[in-house]
C-alpha cells in the first residue's frame, strides 16, 4: 500500500484558534478533514519551566505532497512561537476512504499572509 497519506497532530490553545485552522487547511485543500479534540491537559517544559495549560487537538488527514504547505500555513497562522506540527504515516486504511482523501487535497505552492 502506499505511503501517501498522512495524519498531521497539531495543538492549539483553544477552540477558536482550532476551528480557524481547520477551516483555513480544508478550504486550502491542504487536507481532506480535521478533527477538533477539545479538553486536553498538555504538560510541558517551557523555557526551563514545567508548565500545563489545556488545548485542543487538531488531527489532520492529509497527503504528502500536501506536507510542506500545509505546515507552513498552520506554522503562520498559529499563535503558539513554536507550535506542534507532526507529521505521521497511515500505513494501511479503508481504501474508498484513502481514495476520498487524496481526491480531496491538492498540493500548493503558495499560501497567503496570516492577514487574508
Amino acid at each position: 500500500m502506499s505511503t501517501d497519506y498522512r495524519l498531521v497532530l497539531c495543538t492549539c490553545p483553544d477552540r477558536t484558534v482550532a476551528d480557524h485552522l481547520a477551516t483555513m487547511a480544508v478550504s486550502r485543500q491542504l487536507a481532506a478533514c480535521v478533527n477538533i479534540v477539545p479538553g486536553l491537559q498538555a504538560v510541558y517544559s517551557w523555557q526551563g519551566q514545567i508548565e500545563s495549560s489545556e488545548e485542543c487537538l487538531l488531527l489532520i488527514k492529509t497527503r504528502q505532497a500536501c506536507l510542506a504547505a500545509l505546515q507552513d500555513a498552520l506554522v503562520s497562522h498559529h499563535p503558539y512561537q513554536v507550535p506542534e506540527v507532526i507529521s505521521l504515516v497511515i500505513e494501511d486504511g479503508y481504501l474508498p476512504y484513502l481514495a476520498w482523501l487524496g481526491d480531496a487535497t491538492r498540493p500548493s505552492a503558495s499560501v497567503p499572509s496570516p492577514s487574508s
